[in-house]
């Protein structure tokens, strides 16, 4: 009578699922803030009433151009983390610089949807969070 026994060990350390986890929930986090600047920008291009213009605030800037520019951002986030899906570095690289991007836009864009950019600036900061704290030698996504 012979037995076998197998043996349940993971494949994968802690610290290896921590970083995949962080990883995933920055890409779900710079998913859902790109759609949100995209819709964003279709509302500045199309100057809906929704933002609030203020007279006497250091930047002056044309709706219109801010809506362009925060559909692209938006646009490219959404690419950026399907790619922080596949676990690839040069989206984790591409995913802080856009979320950086995305702060300063949001900033600058303060005065026309102050509660919005607020929430961005917060979204995005969890992002370069989530990405800069997972360890880059960790196993991809699957």
């Amino acid at each position: 009578m012979t037995t076998t026994h197998t043996s349940h060990t993971p494949t994968g350390t802690t610290k290896q699922h921590w970083a995949e986890g962080l990883t995933v929930f920055a890409a779900v986090i710079l998913m859902l803030a790109g759609i949100l600047d995209i819709f964003r920008g279709i509302m500045g291009i199309a100057e809906d009433d929704v933002f609030v213009t203020t007279r006497s605030y250091v930047f002056r800037f044309d709706l219109t151009g801010w809506g362009w520019i925060h559909l692209a951002l938006g646009a490219v986030a959404v690419i950026i983390s399907l790619g922080l899906f596949r676990g690839s570095m040069w989206a984790r690289v591409s995913g802080v610089a856009i979320a950086a991007l995305i702060v300063i836009a949001n900033f600058l864009s303060l005065p026309y949807y102050p509660v919005w950019s607020v929430v961005m600036i917060a979204f995005s900061a969890f992002v370069i969070w989530g990405l800069c704290v997972s360890r880059s030698d960790a196993a991809p996504l699957r």
